[in-house]
């Protein structure tokens, strides 16, 4: 356990950064899966990517995701809309 103050509050500033970092994947996970379900659905796909893909872009800004996961992503994305578009 954490003895000197500076200690504790890193403690806490890890344990405030760790539930944000952990909501933000959670919520690309959730625009992904929007996605590949209006794909399935029917629903408005283009929107859904869109979305989605400003949603990987926020995460890997912020440093959860490294920029090449979102890129790579994002590309996977792109194409399975066009296959479903063509």
């Amino acid at each position: 356990m954490a003895h000197s103050n500076s200690a504790k509050k890193r403690i806490r500033q890890n344990m405030k950064r760790r539930a944000l970092n952990r909501w933000r994947l959670r919520s690309m996970r959730v625009a992904i899966k929007d996605f590949e379900d209006s794909m399935s659905g029917g629903g408005d796909a283009v929107a859904a990517f869109r979305k989605a893909s400003a949603i990987v872009d926020r995460t890997a800004q912020k440093g959860v995701i490294h920029r090449n996961q979102a890129a790579r992503r994002k590309s996977r994305m792109n194409a399975r809309l066009k296959a479903h578009a063509g």
